[in-house]
């Protein structure tokens, strides 16, 4: 019997000039093949040379035995498992990465760390995450006659609440959280995984306006709503922990561990000056990310947009100085709160009564989008950057 014949795959070229209308209709290429070197690829590539592969089961030997050590203690891995793994040092699974938003997450942030035995236990470099965030986004289409039927006496936050409404993905995710994390059902568990699906999976401009929605001081109802994005009765353990206790739960899980690294990539300041190291979006995904981890923060109160983690520092005993450190890079971090001021007064100027703070709005995102230093860098080529404008539309998603 004959075989069908295979599909023929397009061109380069012709893929090139029709990535533009692809992008404008919604077509992605598979997540994994977005990424400059994913850990998956990487791991295939080193399956298929004898060397590596050994090299790569003896290091995955090492990370099942090795367990992470207590506050007090000291990091320390085998040194034939640093032997090993400087064996890879020239193979490309030393440089891979993985995407908060790619599937088989779990198992491509395995290789990493199997691969950076000392990063597993914590002892890894400020300027290292396992993320690789050069993945477009689609276009910000917002509806403006959409905006004008919101009621002026309604809080911002209950407007980015109806607003969510409107779009299906980020309506069905909100509703699901809502369901898991609602009252005397709530497993936390489930919660959390429910958490992490909305902010992985639903649009991010949504996502964003719900957790950072900019409430006058004195509207308290405004900012339990805000605080209330991410079911703190829930989703936070009911008694303060220890912060070092909490972030010894946060490395023996690759995920949570994963995204405590890429939350201190981004969100860092790099001198005395407080100069951040990346820009202001690329820091608030890292926050995002923690939420639904072990390493949940959120607002303190409903009358202020001060961030906390659920910990305290006390019993801390000669590694308070440590645990306070841990905890002020939330709570005293001025590349998160600064990053957290910008988003909140790009949405009040998006919420301007008149027309005018739409076009101002509109103005911020044009300018965010054609400055490079503001705004992580695409995958596709630069001859297409126009293509990813962020785009204020009349017509509904």
């Amino acid at each position: 019997m004959a075989r069908p014949p295979s599909p023929r795959q397009l061109p380069p070229a012709l893929l090139l000039l029709l990535l533009p209308l692809l992008l404008r209709a919604g077509y992605y290429l598979p997540t994994e093949g977005r990424l400059m070197n994913s850990c998956l690829q990487a791991r295939r590539k080193c399956q298929a040379n004898p060397t590596c592969n050994a090299t790569y089961h003896y290091l995955s030997s090492c990370a099942s035995s090795r367990s992470i050590p207590s506050p007090a203690e000291e990091p320390s891995v085998p040194k034939d498992c640093m032997e090993a793994a400087q064996q890879l040092r020239n193979s490309s699974l030393m440089s891979c990465t993985c995407h908060r938003r790619m599937k088989n997450q779990a198992t491509c942030l395995d290789i990493y760390w199997t691969v950076h035995p000392a990063r597993s236990l914590g002892d890894y470099e400020l300027d290292v995450s396992p993320y690789e965030d050069t993945v477009t986004r689609k276009p910000w289409k917002m509806n403006l006659s959409k905006l004008r039927m919101l009621k002026p006496d309604w809080d911002r936050c209950l407007k980015f609440a109806i607003l969510c409404t409107f779009n299906e993905k980020c309506d069905r995710l909100r509703k699901a959280y809502g369901e898991a994390c609602s009252g005397s059902r709530c497993q936390r568990h489930n919660c959390q995984g429910q958490l992490r699906a909305f902010f992985e999976k639903a649009p991010e401009p949504q996502a964003q306006g719900l957790l950072f929605c900019p409430c006058a001081p004195t509207d308290q109802g405004c900012g339990q709503r805000r605080r209330n994005t991410i079911a703190p009765s829930c989703v936070l353990p009911s008694e303060a922990t220890n912060c070092l206790e909490l972030r010894q739960l946060c490395l023996s899980q690759p995920l949570c561990r994963s995204r405590l690294a890429d939350f201190q990539t981004h969100c860092h300041p790099m001198d005395v000056l407080g100069t951040c190291a990346t820009e202001h979006s690329r820091c608030l995904q890292a926050y995002m990310g923690l939420i639904g981890t072990a390493m949940t923060p959120n607002f303190v109160s409903n009358v202020s947009a001060s961030i906390a983690l659920s910990c305290t520092c006390r019993g801390s005993g000669n590694l308070q100085e440590e645990c306070e450190q841990l905890e002020e890079s939330f709570s005293r971090n001025p590349c998160l709160a600064e990053a957290i001021a910008a988003k909140m007064r790009f949405h009040s100027q998006l919420f301007s009564q008149d027309q005018g703070g739409a076009d101002s709005a509109f103005s911020v995102m044009e300018h965010q989008n054609k400055n490079p230093a503001l705004r992580p860098q695409p995958w596709v080529p630069s001859l297409f950057s126009c293509t990813l404008m962020l785009v204020l539309r009349p017509s509904l998603w």
